[in-house]
This record gives structure tokens, C-alpha cells and sequence, in this order.
């Protein structure tokens, strides 16, 4: 009766305890990689290792599909590689932008250069790395301002690491009259920073003054001024700039 109506019960059968088998032994096999997985990875403290875990996954199943392409679907599992090869390299040349960001993400993950809380400064932009994911980097910049940079653009690129001094520093130029008491010109600097600024500045650090050279004009000098993270380095200037305005010993051009 199976023959007259054309369906062959016991191949399918069979195909169908195949198909079972391999579906059973691959989920064995992710069941006990993942596990390892999951503790060689946390013992590395590898920031979104669960990629590393859903490309292992995919692999299991891959290669239990290719298996079962020949016993239970009829299909050249070598033809099959091949046609997928050619597929894939035809996505791989219009997504050339989007896999060279996540080999980028791969490579900044693995080699933790890069990572959220640090300072940077690349490419013109500067500020704090607040996430990196597989495809992009984002820097937060002083304002609040936040900058997307492909992985592919921050792993080719120069990136500079911001001590904690550098991040907040802001510096306010002055000139000096000659003859004027440096020491007393630099403390009445402090004084008015640290009164009419006491909401901008970090008290991690402290206010200082540093003169650099000596011209036609008198010295030349900077107040260095150290902000929190949340402060324009423009208001802290403006407001200092401001307080300091008139003062006697102050030389008519900078």
C-alpha cells in the first residue's frame, strides 16, 4: 500500500530517527561547550563574551546540519559548502563596512585597549568611552554630547589614554605687568578660583599657577584650573576671566 501511493514509510522513518539523533547530539555537545565556555571566559573578564558563546553555537549547528544533508535531505554536503561559499562572499563585498566593524569590536574586546570608564581622545574627538559594542564605541564628551565611532575607524586610528589630571584640565592665560610679585599674583589667583568657582572645580586637585615666560609685557603665565566631569572648560574660563578682570598687575596684552 505504501509503494502504490508512492510514500516509502520506512525511509522516512529513518530519516527521521537520523535527523533526531543529530538534533539530540548537538544539543549535548552546545550544552557542555557553552558551559565551558561560560567559565573560561568569566575567568577572563571579557566584556560581551556571550558573542564568543553564540558563534560557538551557531558552528555546533552548522556543522550538525551539514551532517544530515546527505542521510536525511539528499543533498551533496560539498555542493551545499560550495553554493553557501559563493552566497557569502556576495553579502561579505556589500557588507564590507559592517564586518570590518565587528572584527574591529573583536579586536578592541579582546585586547581590552579600549573600555567603557576610560579617557580618550581620538581622532579630534575627546571624551569618556560609556559603551563598546561589537559594531561601534561611544564617547561621551565634555557637555554631554555623545560621539558614535566605528570600531573599524577607532582600530585604525591613534588613540590617545587621558591621565585623570588631563581629564578635567582647563587652562586660563595671563599676563603679568613687570616688576609685579609673581608669588602674590599667583596666590590671589588661587584665592579668586577657588571663591568665585568653588561649584565648577574638582577638589581632587588642586588650583595652581605656572608662568612661562617673560616678555616685553611682563610674564607670561596660566592659571590651571581642574573642573568636574560635567562643566564646560568655556564656563570655567569665562567666570575666571571675569573675576580677574581689572586687576592691577594684569599687563595690557597676553
Amino acid at each position: 500500500m505504501e509503494h502504490l501511493i508512492g510514500i516509502d514509510a520506512g525511509g522516512w522513518l529513518d530519516r527521521g530517527l537520523t535527523l533526531a539523533v543529530a538534533v539530540v547530539i548537538a544539543a549535548l555537545v552546545e550544552r557542555v561547550v557553552v558551559r565551558l565556555m561560560h567559565k573560561l571566559l568569566d575567568a577572563s573578564d571579557l566584556p560581551s563574551a556571550s558573542i564568543f558563546i553564540n558563534i560557538m553555537r551557531a558552528l555546533i549547528w552548522a556543522l550538525a546540519l551539514l551532517s544530515v544533508l546527505q542521510p536525511v535531505f539528499g543533498v551533496d554536503p560539498a555542493g551545499f559548502v560550495t553554493a553557501l561559499g559563493v552566497v557569502s562572499l556576495a553579502i561579505s563585498l556589500g557588507m564590507q563596512d559592517t564586518i570590518s566593524n565587528i572584527i574591529g569590536g573583536i579586536s578592541l574586546m579582546v585586547s581590552k585597549s579600549v573600555q567603557p570608564g576610560d579617557h580618550i581622545t581620538v581622532g579630534g574627538v575627546t571624551g569618556e568611552v560609556t559603551d563598546v559594542t561589537w559594531r561601534s564605541t561611544t564617547v561621551r564628551v565634555r557637555g554631554g554630547a555623545e560621539e558614535v565611532i566605528p570600531n573599524s575607524v577607532l582600530s585604525n586610528t591613534s588613540v590617545l589614554h587621558i591621565t585623570s589630571w588631563t581629564v578635567g584640565y582647563c587652562g586660563v592665560p595671563i599676563a603679568v605687568v613687570p616688576g609685579a610679585d609673581l608669588d602674590a599674583v599667583a596666590q590671589e589667583c588661587r584665592q579668586v578660583a577657588e571663591r568665585e568657582l568653588a561649584d565648577l572645580l574638582d577638589p581632587a586637585f588642586e588650583t595652581d599657577v605656572i608662568f612661562t615666560s617673560l616678555t616685553a609685557y611682563g610674564a607670561q603665565g596660566e592659571v590651571r584650573l581642574h573642573v568636574l566631569p560635567d562643566v564646560v572648560f568655556s564656563t570655567a574660563q569665562d567666570r575666571l576671566a571675569r573675576a580677574l578682570s581689572g586687576r592691577p598687575w594684569l599687563a595690557s596684552c597676553v
